[in-house]
């Protein structure tokens, strides 16, 4: 949110009328300040009134009323700092939510009236409007303020929050703006001084009388006590005045209410596990790192007061009791706790926890002369100092100061110290020494790095040289450099924010050259790049933990957004050549190095940054270091090149990598990496090859190759200009790999695989398209290369695209047809039906394809696909062929006599349908068929009468060979009457044997369906009657059963 128009500089009033409320006028005019203001000024900052009238036996009323007139706070972003949050509120929710802005529109509308200040004692009333339909309310304010510090507020609003409300911001900013225009009395001690006592009399009783109900009681209790000689009140000197200022004593500080404080930080520990709570409590750390940053006392108490609620947190000792450890978002809080402790500086264990380094930071001073002097100067070199002592020196060779006081990330705490607590320029000259030190260390390393270059790169591996990395570091080592040295180079219109830690986000950040003292030729800003670049591209080992390791990521993160902001001028691109170079030949010092540590953090979040960076100015060494930070050494140590996961499409492997739990986020920014390679090779068949190869090397994981793949081919095929043909390539060959390393991985994304690959193929060429169907057996699985290269590769849109002259559409059919041909041989169960669509077209490739099926029904295809098969051919119009399949199915099927409702039940009946519909001849044959293979009752019952119903070969398929429709005592359906009369009586007694009395009605309706077929027999009575005979004398036991027999039957 940006501030009010009307703002001006810490220190001096802010208003569009007055720009300095007593002596703006005059300035106006081209007057100096008057002397008496100017004194006034500098005692009403630091002097409490009471030391003043002690000093000074009596202080004329002139010079009284300018030291209180100057003595209410002259700026306002202390008030904006007290009445505004640390983060900004959600778009349009500015208003509603910040008290600053809501206090500045009260301003503004003229809600401020009855302004009096008497002594140190501001009030005031505030005329707020009312909702639609309601009336304005009216607040009284009032405010005490001692050395340009409001030290105390009230509000009959009954605000509870750790902020002032909008009235007491409005009232504030009337008395910044409008000073002169605010009635202004001496402290009321001072004015009753001058009374007698009549007056005083008066006075008092008038007072009484305006607010009886509320002050009658203290009033007598007050005369009692003056009236009573030993009184305590009479044993005191004078009287309370709270309008006189504060005493000498008293503390100096901002009003801040430390009850609600509490109270806040322990309600919103309590709903740690919400958003808005965590967000609220960064908010409060927001704020203590402004208050600190503005030299305010209030940041340390404040600090003090949420570390005191968050030690107090009851979750603490359930955790500890439970052996379980704190969730993310309460150690991110702890953190950030932490965090804030470190900037009194922290502690050098390198094990310990943020907090355990924050409670070591008191072992730690700044008392070390050599530190004093750093801090002190600009111009500190050789030749004002002698040495340290010892081995270590305190200078470079350039003569500029070293500080190797302490490891790295403990002295780059001390230098955001400095900074958060309003110590810019010594946080510079000290950073500027660390860096001093940086390099010479870094120097050094090379040299090392050059004496054993040879063995480390034969033995191929190397230990790890910094357990602890700097970015992911408790400490944030490299982002306290980083971001105070670009502060120093911000360019940035010196203007009020109501959210200071916010303010990046909301407009781009400018940033220039600031020359660094007594280095000529260097700035800030190069510095700043040069350090990030130092802890990026740092080798150090991935940290345990999920939290931590989390933690590394979005570390790196937030420094490459810091360098993105900077625009590259020609000088830090300079510094960009030299320290990719540096990084490249960093040995084991560097994550870019030749050899790496097998679990060393990757670099390609970095990489990708440099190399867009380096692109337009270097490209080789762009390409060199990308191509370079491509490895992923814990993957290349678990599988050989080439060599995809055990489980290809998921890219994290917890059994194999229990350590590593972002493996799979580091895998991305691999991809990516990759990927934003190929898109700048575009065109470059050199770099697309090498890049190409490096891809095949170091990535394992299938689904990042083919996402890798889909982005090449969207990048080569633009929609308003020709493809590139050798991305396209390099897209295909992507592709390949990835259909080579999932063809044993059963997974619901080979479909989309595939179908890509083809649609790839197709852009490329109708010589691609046959090579992938001529060695499909290396990339697809029959029913794959079948249903859909084959299928696809010959759709009437493929053809279009292609755009083939007649033989090349031939020869792309003939090799399509090859293929389908392979896969029905290879897999007929699943393959023949489509070879023989494919196959439609051409009469031998057909009948090949029908041999095949033939063939597989003697191998042991199954029934079920011989039917799908046998259905083809019928609607093809080939009902012979589909009898002959139906006949071989018909072979291999088995239906029990329980079994009526068996998947094949209705092929059966098809089948049966089929050959009463071509004659007697093939109906006579497939009798003794159905025979052996069913052994249901109601089946064969039911097919015997769709075959009495009309003559054979009278269907659409079959010519007339009979006149009347075939008799059920007659060859060749006497034979499957027979059957089915034994079915229903071997189904009946297999029933009966372990029939249960809720069973019953159905035996009963079965028995009424076996006397209809019983009586398609001549005999049929005669049968049913001998048959039921022989069930009553059986089963006599079964009463019931019985009973319900001759009810029905007789």
């Amino acid at each position: 949110m940006e501030p009010p128009a009307a703002k001006r500089s810490r220190g001096c009033p802010a208003g569009p009328e007055e720009r300095d409320a007593g002596a703006g006028a005059a300035r106006g005019r081209g007057r100096p300040e008057a002397l008496l203001d100017l004194s006034a000024k500098r005692v009403a900052e630091s002097w409490a009134f009471e030391q003043v009238e002690e000093r000074f036996s009596r202080v004329p009323e002139p010079v009284q009323k300018r030291i209180v007139f100057w003595s209410f706070p002259r700026s306002e972003r202390e008030i904006c700092m007290y009445s505004s949050l640390g983060y900004p509120p959600p778009e349009g929710e500015h208003d509603a939510r910040v008290p600053f802005t809501r206090g500045l529109h009260l301003l503004q509308s003229g809600a401020v009236d009855r302004v009096l200040q008497v002594g140190f004692h501001l009030s005031g009333n505030i005329c707020e409007p009312g909702s639609p339909g309601e009336p304005e309310r009216l607040y009284h304010v009032s405010i005490s303020f001692d050395r340009c510090k409001i030290t105390s507020v009230s509000c009959g609003c009954d605000n509870r929050d750790l902020f002032y409300c909008a009235h007491v911001v409005a009232l504030s900013l009337y008395r910044i703006r409008h000073a002169r225009q605010v009635e202004l009395r001496l402290p009321i001690s001072e004015t009753l001084s001058q009374m007698n006592r009549d007056q005083l009399q008066k006075f008092v009783q008038y007072l009484i009388s305006a607010h009886h109900t509320e002050v009658l009681p203290t009033a007598q209790r007050l005369a009692d006590e003056i009236l009573l000689l030993g009184s305590e009140i009479n044993l005191v000197n004078g009287a309370p005045d709270p309008t006189a200022g504060a005493g000498i004593e008293d503390a100096n500080c901002w009003h801040l209410d430390e009850e609600q404080i509490q109270e806040q930080v322990k309600q919103l520990l309590s709903n740690g596990g919400y958003y808005g709570a965590s967000q609220q409590l960064r908010s409060m750390f927001s704020k203590v790192r402004e208050m600190l940053r503005m030299r305010d006392s209030n940041g340390a108490r404040m600090l003090i007061l949420m570390t005191e609620q968050f030690l107090q947190d009851p979750r603490l000792a359930l955790w500890r009791q439970q052996g379980a450890g704190m969730t993310d978002k309460c150690r991110q809080l702890w953190d950030e706790l932490g965090s804030e402790e470190e900037e009194e500086v922290a502690a050098t264990s390198p094990r310990h926890t943020v907090f355990g380094r924050a409670l070591q930071a008191g072992e730690l001073h700044w008392n070390d002369a050599y530190l004093q002097r750093i801090l002190a100067s600009d111009s500190y070199g050789p030749s004002l100092t002698g040495s340290m002592g010892g081995d270590k020196p305190t200078f470079d060779p350039q003569g500029r100061p070293l500080w190797l006081g302490e490891p790295f990330p403990t002295a780059c705490a001390r230098v955001d110290t400095l900074r958060a607590h309003g110590y810019p320029r010594q946080a510079l000259r000290l950073a500027s020494a660390i860096i001093n030190t940086l390099r010479l260390q870094q120097r050094h390393q090379l040299e090392s790095y050059k004496q054993q270059k040879k063995e480390l790169i034969q033995k191929g591996s190397t230990c790890i040289t910094n357990t602890e990395g700097w970015v992911g570091h408790p400490l944030d080592p490299i982002g306290c450099l980083c971001r105070a040295l670009l502060e120093a180079c911000r360019l940035e219109e010196e203007t009020l924010t109501l959210y200071p830690d916010s303010g990046l986000e909301k407009r781009k950040v400018a940033y220039q050259h600031v020359p660094v003292p007594g280095s000529p030729g260097e700035s800030y800003l190069v510095l700043a790049l040069e350090v990030a670049l130092l802890g990026l591209g740092q080798q150090r080992a991935l940290p345990e933990g999920l939290y931590a390791q989390d933690k590394v990521v979005r570390n790196e993160e937030q420094l490459l957004a810091l360098l993105e902001e900077v625009e590259l001028d020609e000088r830090l691109v300079q510094v960009l050549r030299k320290q990719a170079g540096l990084l490249l030949e960093g040995g084991p010092f560097s994550g870019f190095g030749e050899v790496l540590f097998r679990e060393s953090v990757p670099m390609h979040t970095c990489a990708r940054y440099l190399f867009t960076a380096l692109l337009p100015h270097d490209p080789d060494l762009a390409y060199r270091l990308a191509l370079r930070a491509m490895r992923l050494p814990v993957l290349e140590t678990a599988f050989p090149a080439g060599e995809p996961h055990p489980s290809p499409l998921d890219s994290i492997m917890s059994n194999r990598f229990p350590r590593w739990f972002i493996l799979g986020h580091l895998e991305t920014r691999q991809c990516e990496l990759a990927s934003t390679m190929l898109t700048a090779a575009k065109g470059d068949p050199k770099w697309l090859h090498t890049v190409l190869g490096s891809i095949q090397q170091n990535i394992h994981s299938p689904a990042l190759l083919f996402k890798l793949a889909q982005d090449a081919c969207k990048t080569a095929t633009p929609v308003s200009a020709p493809p590139d043909t050798t991305l396209l390539g390099i897209a295909l060959e992507l592709g390949l790999q990835v259909m080579r390393m999932t063809l044993n991985v059963m997974t619901w994304r080979r479909r989309e695989m595939v179908r890509w690959l083809v649609n790839c193929a197709t852009e490329i060429g109708p010589q691609a398209l046959m090579n992938i169907m001529q060695n499909w057996y290396s990339l697809f699985t029959p029913v794959e290369a079948a249903t859909i290269v084959a299928v696809t590769g010959t759709t009437h849109a493929t053809l279009l695209r292609l755009q083939l002259d007649t033989p090349r559409r031939e020869e792309l059919w003939a090799c399509a047809r090859t293929l389908a041909l392979q896969c029905a041989m290879k897999d007929p169960q699943n393959c023949a039906l489509p070879a023989l669509t494919l196959c439609e077209k051409n009469h031998s490739a057909f009948e090949a394809a029908y041999q095949i099926v033939l063939d597989a029904a003697a191998g042991g295809l199954g029934h079920a696909h011989l039917f799908t098969v046998a259905r083809y051919m019928e609607h093809r119009g080939l009902p012979l062929r589909a009898y002959k399949l139906a006949t071989l199915a018909l072979a291999q099927l088995s239906i029990a006599f329980n079994q009526d409702s068996h998947p094949a039940v209705n092929d059966v009946l098809w089948a049966c349908s089929l050959s009463h519909s071509l004659g007697r001849h093939e109906l006579s044959a497939i009798v003794p068929l159905i025979i052996r293979s069913i052994h249901c009752a109601p089946m064969l019952s039911d097919i015997l009468r769709r075959w009495t119903l009309s003559a054979p070969g009278l269907g659409p398929l079959g010519a007339r060979r009979a006149a009347k429709p075939l008799g059920a005592d007659r060859a060749p359906l006497c034979q499957l009457l027979d059957a089915a009369v034994t079915a229903y009586i071997t189904t009946s007694h297999s029933r009966l044997t372990h029939i249960s009395p809720r069973h019953y009605g159905d035996f009963i309706e079965f028995l009424g369906k076996a006397r209809e077929t019983f009586l398609l027999a001549p005999d049929g009575h005669l049968q049913f009657a001998q048959f039921l005979e022989n069930l009553k004398q059986t089963y006599k036991g079964k009463k019931k059963l019985m009973l319900l027999v001759r009810e029905r039957f007789g």
